[in-house]
């Protein structure tokens, strides 16, 4: 039985712990497997481009051979595993040495290699830049964490009650959008089309609440979406410009943008094709252009491994927050799923604290870990699951079972 596609699109938005996918086809032929490339002794792939001066592509002293060696097993066994095209990976531990490499293709028609320096959408990972702009607000005292989204946002179901932070932490009540099949249809029928915010609220909003806000912890990209709109209704201005104003250039991260109105559909070069079996009739689809409008504040940005690695640190220590904002933003709570808790648009798992993304045609992991300073990126161009699991969770669990195996990366249960 293959998903239907409301089902696969709200597992698509989901984090690593996927709930609402049922088992799915298998895809059409990949580049699964194709070789991985040799290993050069700093840790820098030799056919990815880069010359071994770059700092990100691990230029100081790489991970002892037989560790290297190990991970590039056990990448290649997830990818034969996953039929992942292509798989970029990068994981650093100071004191030890770091891991840089791309192996697979980008495009699976001209077999282009894929690379270690390409863009890539990176879905939910948006959150966690939006989340931090409006904890900004917090911290200006411009907002309250406990003021009912219907100061800022009318219209929302049971909105005198559902406060910033249910929205932030996940634990609103509100039908997704996602899982309606109007708007699976909608966006599937035509995946080019730009979608409003308020167009994405209205396909939840035509279904009763799901529990109580505080209560139950659904992941839901309407929440989000909300708090893109208080953003917008405190500061006048649209939120692709407040993270870019706020987040991003005080984070310096210049290859990091989120694609918003007229330029919704822009993917700056170089970026690998994205391949998704989320299509009408289930089958394998390019979709590389498809526009990203209908995850907007909760899931529309693009970014690169090299700023990737740098917001990983700046988002789980608070660079840009008070101390005590930070801390309300850990305040983690449990999911109903072993090995994950979840905060202010931030999850922990095994010690890692991050988020992962995931949108039709790619997913991503991008993650901090306090105990040893260690970062991890994970960017790979399918969101196609094997057995109920996201392939980026199972990259990401099987590189930290070696790396790290007092901390593995486990936030992910069977999906039902």
């Amino acid at each position: 039985m293959r998903r239907t596609p409301t089902r696969r699109l709200l597992a698509a938005a989901l984090l690593a712990a996927s709930v609402l996918a049922a088992p799915v086809m298998a895809t059409s032929a990949t580049a699964a497997g194709t070789p991985t490339s040799v290993v050069h002794p700093l840790g820098i792939d030799p056919h990815d481009g880069h010359d071994g001066h770059d700092h990100d592509h691990c230029s100081s002293t790489g991970l002892a051979h037989g560790v290297t060696a190990r991970l590039d097993k056990a990448i290649a066994d997830v990818r034969k595993q996953a039929a992942i095209p292509g798989v970029a990976v990068g994981l650093w531990m100071p004191g030890k040495g770091c891991y840089v490499r791309a192996t697979g293709v980008a495009d699976k028609v001209t077999r282009q290699p894929m690379s270690t320096d390409f863009y890539s959408r990176i879905g939910s990972e948006t959150k966690t830049f939006t989340v931090t702009a409006l904890l900004q607000l917090v911290d200006e005292h411009r907002i309250g964490l406990d003021d009912p989204i219907s100061r800022y946002v009318h219209g929302v179901p049971n909105g005198r009650h559902i406060t910033l932070r249910h929205l932030a932490e996940m634990r609103s009540g509100l039908f997704p959008y996602s899982a309606d099949a109007d708007f699976a249809h909608d966006l599937l029928s035509d995946p080019t089309r730009s979608f409003t915010p308020q167009e994405l609220l209205a396909y939840g909003y035509k279904h009763r609440n799901t529990a109580a806000p505080g209560k139950v912890f659904v992941y839901n990209n309407s929440n989000l979406v909300l708090l893109g709109l208080v953003i917008e209704k405190v500061t006048g201005h649209h939120v692709a410009d407040v993270i870019n104003r706020r987040v991003l250039r005080p984070a310096h991260l210049d290859q990091t943008l989120f694609p918003d109105g007229p330029n919704a559909r822009e993917f700056p070069e170089p970026h690998a094709h994205g391949y998704t079996n989320q299509t009408l009739t289930g089958a394998v689809a390019d979709s590389t252009d498809w526009n990203p409008s209908w995850g907007w504040s909760a899931g529309a940005m693009i970014s690169t491994m090299h700023d990737l690695r740098s917001w990983a640190k700046t988002v789980a220590t608070g660079e840009l927050l008070s101390p005590e904002t930070q801390k309300q933003r850990l305040k983690t709570l449990p999911t109903g799923f072993p090995g994950l808790t979840y905060g202010l648009g931030i999850f922990e798992t095994g010690g890692w604290i991050g988020h992962n993304g995931s949108i039709p045609g790619y997913e991503s992991v991008t993650v901090y870990l306090p105990a040893l300073k260690a970062t991890l990126v994970v960017l790979i161009n399918t969101d196609i699951t094997t057995g109920g699991q996201e392939p980026s969770t199972l990259l990401a669990r099987a590189i930290t079972q070696i790396a790290t195996p007092g901390h593995v990366y486990d936030g992910s249960t069977p999906t039902r």
